[in-house]
């Protein structure tokens, strides 16, 4: 037997520890083509909480009485398909479970790199290290001598970001995050200037932080955030507009951002984007932000929480900012 987490209820509002069931799961044995999985880390990320609503998004909601999915990085138990042997590592989309079979196609043979957790490939090597990389330069079109800010800095994406600019060359990077220890964490990274946004309004905070304007806007929030960049984004500034946490749980609609007619007269660009169209970027990626890793140039924070039965309060914990890096959980 092995235990999954399914979706019991769907929430109104904020998540509670009760709309997520910690079950047992028959045992499954792989079919042709197909493999078993031990997963020994999964993620949690802010998207999923859009898939907990039953309504139309670019993903399919999850499902009431069934295992939730996101990311895994697991071992090869046993394998009924070319390619893929007994104690490879790989990268699959069926996390939320200790266990997962799954056809081969889906999962991902990843490098085992020494004196780096596998759970790189849920953080800096993986979807957060692509949606940073894709979103800062192809997204928001980064050019070197750019002024950045970034919300959720202190986040999985938003760390990286900052970092991305200044290895490429950023004249200014600012993040924001909600706590001073936070705050402290990204001047270690590197960051120019970092302020915490439950400590003033954020609009005065980021004109103080960059005084001469931004000229690129890293949104991982939306609402207060997206708005003060507006207000403080330079002629031809861009947003790379990632996610909204802000909003995410609000039964209400947002009243920010109030000043978005100024785009016309800066002639801005505010650009939303989804990670998986960007996926050709991947090598690229690896490539790049792995060798600063090795180089021990980047920085890749991780929030670990051990068991299954864990997942559910990281995930609020999450949502609720309590993670600095990569939120992960260890199975």
């Amino acid at each position: 037997m092995s235990r999954q987490i399914n979706l019991a209820s769907r929430p109104s509002g904020w998540p509670t520890a009760d709309n997520f069931d910690l079950v047992e799961a028959a045992p499954q044995t792989p079919q042709d083509g197909q493999v078993l999985v031990r997963n020994l880390f999964m993620s949690v990320d802010p998207y999923m909480r859009g898939r907990m609503n039953d309504v139309k998004s670019y993903v399919p909601p999850f499902r009431l009485g069934e295992p939730l999915d996101g990311g895994a990085v697991g071992e090869v138990v046993e394998s009924r398909a070319p390619g893929l042997a007994e104690g490879d590592l790989v990268l699959h989309g069926l996390g939320w479970r200790e266990q997962a079979v799954l056809d081969a196609s889906r999962a991902r043979k990843v490098e085992r790199i020494e004196g780096v957790s596998p759970s790189a490939h849920l953080g800096v090597l993986g979807m957060p290290g692509l949606t940073a990389y894709a979103g800062l330069l192809d997204v928001a079109s980064f050019k070197e001598g750019d002024a950045v800010f970034v919300s959720g800095a202190a986040g999985a994406v938003g760390s990286l970001v900052g970092q991305i600019a200044k290895l490429k060359g950023a004249s200014l990077v600012v993040g924001s995050a909600g706590s001073d220890e936070k705050v402290a964490h990204l001047r270690e990274l590197g960051f120019d200037a970092a302020f915490n946004y439950r400590s003033g309004p954020v609009a005065e905070q980021l004109r103080k932080a960059a005084p001469g304007g931004i000229d690129v806007y890293f949104d991982n929030v939306g609402a207060d955030h997206l708005e003060a960049a507006i207000g403080s984004l330079n002629n031809g500034g861009r947003v790379a507009m990632c996610g909204a946490i802000a909003v995410y749980n609000a039964t209400e609609p947002a009243p920010a951002p109030r000043n978005l007619s100024l785009a016309v007269g800066k002639r801005l660009t505010l650009r939303g984007f989804i990670v998986g169209d960007h996926s050709a970027r991947m090598p690229d990626m690896i490539a790049e932000v792995g060798g600063w890793l090795r180089e021990g140039r980047i920085t890749a924070s991780e929030t670990v929480v051990d068991g299954l039965e864990n997942a559910p309060a990281a995930f609020l914990g999450l949502l609720r900012g309590e993670n600095t890096g990569k939120m992960i959980v260890r199975l």
